[in-house]
């Protein structure tokens, strides 16, 4: 649980993918073994029902029932969850209130589409926080466009004192920079990889990207290298690594991410409702690279 110290807010928060039998059901043994999994490569939090998760082509049930799981198997690790999918506002306070039922320690909302117009996301947000009394952490979803704030509209969503960190996703430095200044106590994390180590320069606090979903070990030690250990050649070499694992799932993501998760043990199908899939040479392509990285993953 969230304690209210700003340094808790800080770190990896790990993405959480959904893991589907073959018939597109959701395998929920499998979700708590890799809950369980993710907080034993070292997440600082965990973040269920996320755009890695397939969080759009989940049922409001499956979503609810993902965080629950997330939430009992995650030990003292925190757990944030989506909680305003739903298109219109009375089902997203009622969706609020099925979330906060879940035992998860944080809220996230999308900004769903308004964040070309400051003052209607910002109203929008802090309408929708006045319904919750947990902590609450932003996300530019690209799945509903237009996304992305202004440091500016962040900045007055600070001010609130509601929000503790915001998933950034420009894929730009300036982008990222943009909201720095105006970050406060909160974390901004970064989910652009080939830009993870200058946001670190920059002033960015942590990490929320698809590579953490099936390589957190990589995470961890370059964030307790540079902010930690403050060894920033160390986490430079750190970061080379996890540009080669970017690389390694880009293609096909998420079932890439999914059949290296089976690499390392754990019982996931590549099945996904989004329709992406690897054949034989991508599932080659990411055994000789876990061949190569697995000392490094596990």
């Amino acid at each position: 649980m969230f304690s209210g110290n700003p340094e808790e807010y800080r770190g990896i928060y790990s993405l959480l993918l959904t893991p589907f039998n073959e018939d597109k059901t959701i395998d929920y043994d499998t979700y708590a073994k890799y809950v369980e999994f993710q907080v034993e490569k070292g997440s600082h939090h965990l973040f269920a029902v996320c755009g890695s998760s397939e969080m759009t082509l989940l049922t409001p049930d499956e979503r609810v029932k993902c965080a629950t799981i997330a939430a009992k198997h995650s030990g003292d690790v925190e757990v944030v969850a989506t909680a305003n999918l739903e298109p219109g506002w009375h089902m997203q306070v009622e969706e609020i209130k099925r979330m906060e039922q879940t035992g998860v320690d944080g809220l996230v909302f999308v900004t769903k589409g308004y964040a070309d117009n400051d003052d209607r996301l910002v109203a929008y947000i802090s309408e929708l926080a006045e319904q919750t009394t947990l902590p609450i952490m932003l996300y530019e979803f690209p799945g509903m466009q237009p996304h992305l704030m202004s440091g500016k509209a962040y900045g007055r969503l600070v001010e609130t004192g509601r929000i503790i960190a915001i998933k950034d996703t420009t894929s730009t430095l300036p982008g990222i920079k943009d909201k720095i200044p105006y970050q406060g106590d909160t974390a901004i994390l970064q989910a652009n990889m080939p830009y993870l180590f200058d946001a670190y320069v920059a002033g960015a606090r942590g990490v929320c990207a698809t590579p953490t979903s099936c390589g957190v070990r990589l995470f961890r030690k370059m964030y307790d290298e540079f902010f930690i250990e403050k060894d920033i050649e160390k986490a430079r070499l750190t970061h080379q690594d996890i540009i080669a694992l970017d690389n390694a799932i880009d293609s096909g993501f998420n079932a890439s991410a999914k059949y290296l998760l089976k690499l390392q043990g754990l019982p996931f199908t590549t099945v996904t409702r989004t329709g992406a899939s690897i054949g034989p040479a991508r599932m080659r392509s990411l055994e000789v690279y876990y061949d190569s990285a697995k000392d490094k993953l596990l």
